[in-house]
């Protein structure tokens, strides 16, 4: 399938970024992951992203609860939008919230046109394709929230202070986000759009 035109303002293309802990050891130092929070915006709507986060109830027996919430009212926002963005959501982010739906016993994602920021970025050499080096290097207005392992630490235990940081940063990376891809669109760096589906073959999901 040929890329879409993301100049055509009748597109609604939703912005988003998860952050996740992990969960459980299934090989040598492999683990299985849970997203613990997602943020996501319309391109071009008012207001803050929305945010919906696990372990606000303070109680362990309710985090799957919590998850289910969160993925639910995620995929109400997904199936809403014509085009979903984010940075290497085709290699990680939207492979973790299907895996977590499959977990969950929850259907899958649908099939859905992408943009993402790191693996449709134009062949470049000699430059980091992390979202934080991108933003410093275009000089982003809206910085990436900075967490260390004992920040992470309180994260991934859903301690009060963790649950809010982990909030600060997954809205920070799609403020951060909105504005890298304008900049990557308005200098011409951005492959089009491609189709995403759970069950393409290749690299993360991408459907011909």
């Amino acid at each position: 399938m040929k890329g879409v035109s993301v100049k055509d303002r009748s597109l609604k293309v939703l912005d988003f970024d998860c952050e996740c802990r992990p969960l459980a050891w299934y090989g040598g130092d492999f683990v299985t992951k849970q997203p613990t929070a997602i943020a996501w915006k319309i391109i071009g709507s008012r207001g803050k992203p929305v945010v919906a986060v696990i372990g606000e109830s303070d109680r362990s027996s309710l985090v799957l609860d919590e998850e289910r919430e969160m993925l639910e009212a995620f995929r109400a926002a997904f199936d809403d939008a014509d085009v979903v963005t984010g940075h290497y959501i085709r290699g990680f982010d939207l492979p973790l919230l299907d895996g977590a739906l499959m977990r969950l016993g929850l259907p899958a994602l649908g099939k859905k046109l992408t943009q993402d920021t790191k693996i449709d970025l134009k062949a470049a050499h000699g430059i980091s394709k992390s979202q934080e080096n991108l933003g410093a290097m275009f000089e982003l207005h809206h910085p990436k929230v900075p967490m260390n392992t004992a920040k992470w630490a309180e994260a991934n235990m859903l301690l009060p202070e963790g649950i809010e940081l982990t909030r600060e940063r997954v809205v920070g990376d799609v403020n951060q986000h909105i504005e890298l891809r304008a900049a990557m669109l308005q200098r011409n760096y951005l492959a089009p759009p491609v189709l995403w589906s759970p069950a393409g073959l290749g690299t993360g999901g991408y459907v011909a």
